[in-house]
């Protein structure tokens, strides 16, 4: 009966190298949704995604007279939607600190993600990101000796926005220090690696990066 309610018409255009398209492929295949994924070139996208989205950006998620077009409303609409496995906690202060928590990685860490992906900066600049972004995560690395996931029990919504960052490293030529210090960093991101739903996840390009 699950896999009858979890039935889709839903169609996802999506980036394969961003870690925007990244974190709702994430979410998509941990609640099991049915869904046409387009792997679209952002060099030749296709005709009608501009028809459905004033901004012609990806990613961009269908279902049926539904067209959304920001990934962090996508990733609360499924959570609603398909509310099994839940992905943002039931209280409203823990769902706000999850919010906050997505906010401040976003500010933190995908604006450097973004700055190395797109390489428009200065050699100094690249480097300066580089090690901005290694030294945010190593100094971070502490709380996944307390919890198995981000401040967090169970995987959540803030790990479906942490993954992608980890998981594209190795090509913005980050390498995370193997220290007692960073010792639960690098296990918690062995863990998500290796977990069903991200390994469905990945697009051609995504396992093409040297993800672990």
């Amino acid at each position: 009966m699950g896999v009858v309610t979890k039935r889709s018409s839903m169609l996802f255009y999506s980036d394969g190298s961003s870690q925007y398209s990244h974190r709702v492929r994430i979410v998509l295949a941990e609640k099991g949704v049915t869904v046409d994924v387009v792997d679209v070139d952002v060099h030749d996208k296709p005709e009608d995604l501009a028809d459905l989205n004033p901004y012609n950006s990806l990613p961009t998620l269908v279902d049926r007279d539904l067209v959304l077009y920001e990934p962090n409303i996508m990733m609360e609409y499924l959570d609603e939607r398909f509310p099994h496995p839940p992905l943002f906690p039931v209280y409203p202060v823990a769902r706000a600190q999850s919010r906050l928590w997505m906010h401040r990685i976003e500010k933190d860490w995908c604006a450097l993600v973004d700055m190395l992906q797109a390489e428009t900066a200065s050699d100094k600049e690249l480097e300066a990101a580089r090690k901005e972004l290694r030294e945010n995560l190593v100094s971070i690395a502490p709380i996944f000796a307390e919890k198995p996931y981000f401040m967090s029990e169970e995987f959540t919504i803030v790990d479906c926005c942490v993954l992608p960052i980890l998981w594209r490293l190795p090509e913005l030529g980050i390498k995370l220090p193997d220290t007692k210090a960073t010792k639960a960093l690098l296990e918690y991101r062995q863990r998500l690696f290796e977990r069903e739903s991200v390994q469905e996840s990945l697009s051609e390009q995504e396992k093409e990066m040297a993800g672990v």
